[in-house]
């Protein structure tokens, strides 16, 4: 029997968007990932590193992110990641998702 492969629940998506979105912006750390959500979210939005670096692994894996290991500015060695090409169109896929289901979400908060 086939095994149709899981799919990634609500929140796992979301926070693919987010991390693909802050790398959007530029190589980081882990690090500074966590800080710019909750910075840019006013510190609505917290990712532990529980659930930060096991999502970092599997983008990785993916072909979204690449990472290497770099010196931090203050002078830490720091596994700094960047989109990658796939990640980019995967980025486009995911805000057209997150569009989609903020519509919908909108229209069913609207109906009276």
């Amino acid at each position: 029997m086939l095994r149709r492969p899981k799919k990634p629940d609500a929140l796992q998506g979301t926070l693919d968007l987010l991390v693909l979105k802050t790398l959007s912006r530029g190589p980081q750390h882990g690090y500074g990932i966590v800080t710019h959500l909750q910075i840019v979210s006013e510190e609505l939005l917290r990712v532990e590193e529980g659930s930060l670096y096991p999502a970092l692994h599997r983008m990785e894996q993916a072909g979204w992110i690449a990472a290497e290991w770099k010196m931090t500015v203050n002078n830490r060695r720091a596994r700094v990641y960047r989109l990658t090409r796939s990640g980019q169109r995967q980025l486009e896929t995911e805000e057209a998702k997150w569009s989609r289901l903020s519509e919908g979400v909108g229209k069913v908060m609207r109906f009276v």
